[in-house]
C-alpha cells in the first residue's frame, strides 16, 4: 500500500527540455487536455514522452498529437492507447490567435510542459515557436557554458 502511494504523485511538472534547445519560444499558453480515465493515473506516475510532440488544427479545434503517455499497468481493457491523438481546450479567440499566427512560415505549436494543477486537473502548456538554425543552438551552449564557469569561479 506504502509503494502504491509513493508512486501515484500529487505534483507532477514534466518538462519537454529538447523543445527549448532546438526551437525559439514566441508566445506561451496553457491548454486543458481531454484524457480517458487510465491516462491522467499514467500522467500522476510520471510516464510520459512528448518529445515529438506537436499540435495541429482540425475544423477550427486544436489536436495534440505524439505525445506518449503509457498505458496504465493495473488498468484493464479499458486501457487507453499510448499514441492517440488529444484534444485541447483553449478559448476562441486564442484558438483563433493561434490559427492565425502557426500559419505563418516556419512556425509551429509543441507541447512545452505537462502538469497538474490546484484543482488536480492535467494541463499542457504549449508554445507558438519557430525552429533554431545551427548557429543559434551554437550560441545557446557558448552562453550556458560560460555561465555556468562564471558559477563555478565565484561571481
Amino acid at each position: 500500500m506504502a509503494k502504491e502511494k509513493d508512486r501515484i504523485q500529487k505534483h507532477v511538472n514534466i518538462v519537454n527540455r529538447r523543445a527549448s534547445f532546438e526551437y525559439q519560444f514566441l508566445d506561451k499558453y496553457t491548454a486543458g487536455v481531454m484524457l480517458m480515465g487510465t491516462e491522467i493515473k499514467s500522467i500522476r506516475e510520471g510516464k510520459v514522452n512528448m518529445q515529438d510532440g506537436y499540435c495541429v488544427f482540425h475544423n477550427d479545434e486544436l489536436w495534440l498529437h505524439n505525445v506518449h503517455i503509457s498505458t496504465y499497468t493495473e488498468g484493464t481493457h479499458y486501457n487507453h492507447e499510448p499514441m492517440r491523438t488529444r484534444k485541447l481546450l483553449l478559448n476562441k479567440s486564442e484558438l483563433r490567435k493561434l490559427a492565425n499566427k502557426s500559419e505563418e512560415q516556419g512556425v509551429t505549436i509543441i507541447p512545452t510542459r505537462i502538469f497538474i494543477n490546484d484543482r488536480g486537473f492535467a494541463k499542457v502548456e504549449i508554445a507558438l515557436a519557430r525552429g533554431k538554425k545551427l548557429y543559434d543552438k551554437r550560441e545557446d551552449i557558448k552562453a550556458k557554458d560560460v555561465k555556468r564557469e562564471m558559477e563555478r569561479s565565484g561571481y
